[in-house]
């Protein structure tokens, strides 16, 4: 009697890793490290402003993440140099038997600027995603930071009903802490639809920039005439800003017309959306 070979569990992921390096020359901030593993890319990079900010727009060709997968990204951002770094659409999780995991180490010198504006991640029921942050400043460098978050499909009415999504994210100056976050959502957790947790609505959105601003301006963002439910806080040397939100197109509205108000503040330079939030 001939007995089958079992078949062996094949379970294909990606490991895909991108590191970037950028510095100024006079007043121009040029890209002068760019080397990347697996499919991590980066498109051409742009001066829609001029030549002082670069604009690098991070692509993940599979245009999934699915358990087994880990993305690895480090940004260097020398000193005066100014990169502004985006996505071309939303970064997806998918549904999986095991954890996916992304890193991300971002270092700007002094007199530096990062502006880290990625479009939405959607974490699908099943889903198990793994994210983790640090952020390294240095002397007086400036970042504007922000990340937005979909549980499940609200598009589609699908509930974040099984999985996890935990994420990590720690920012210091000169070795110091300024802000340490933990989170773990669980499928069907009570969280998503208590009044101190979710509250009920699958999108959530933070914003952190550098600095401080005056109450009156405090207030011009308070004021915003968005359907989210959100509100800033201004830290030592920190400025924060969370929303909850139905959709991901009012969390993303509501933060950009912070960074419109906030940017020139803040960094200097009025705020212009690149295109391809556009697109």
């Amino acid at each position: 009697m001939t007995v089958p070979a079992p078949t062996a569990l094949f379970t294909p992921s990606w490991h895909a890793a991108l590191e970037l390096g950028y510095a100024q020359f006079g007043t121009t901030t040029r890209p002068v490290l760019r080397r990347h593993q697996g499919p991590l890319r980066v498109q051409k990079h742009l001066y829609a402003e001029g030549p002082e900010v670069c604009q690098h727009i991070i692509v993940h060709p599979p245009g999934g993440i699915a358990g087994g997968d880990r993305l690895d990204i480090t940004a260097h951002v020398g000193q005066g140099a100014w990169a502004q770094l985006t996505s071309p659409g939303a970064a997806k999780w998918y549904r999986a038997s095991g954890p996916a995991y992304q890193q991300v180490a971002l270092t700007v010198e002094a007199g530096a600027t990062l502006e880290w504006l990625p479009q939405e991640t959607i974490v699908f029921s099943a889903a198990q995603a793994e994210l983790s942050t640090r952020i390294d400043l240095h002397g007086d460098a400036r970042l504007f930071y922000w990340d937005v978050v979909a549980l499940g499909r609200p598009a589609s009415g699908e509930r974040f009903d099984l999985g996890h999504f935990q994420s990590h994210l720690d920012i210091r100056r000169d070795g110091q802490l300024l802000w340490h976050e933990r989170q773990r959502i669980v499928g069907d957790d009570g969280l998503l639809d208590s009044p101190i947790g979710l509250d009920g609505q699958p999108v959530f959105a933070t914003l952190l920039v550098s600095g401080e601003i005056d109450t009156e301006l405090l207030e011009q963002c308070r004021a915003l005439p968005h359907a989210v439910r959100g509100d800033l806080t201004q830290l030592p040397g920190l400025l924060v800003a969370r929303c909850l939100a139905s959709e991901t197109l009012l969390a993303r509205a509501w933060l950009i017309d912070l960074w419109r108000l906030l940017r020139p503040a803040l960094l200097g330079r009025e705020a212009i959306p690149p295109r391809i939030w556009n697109t």
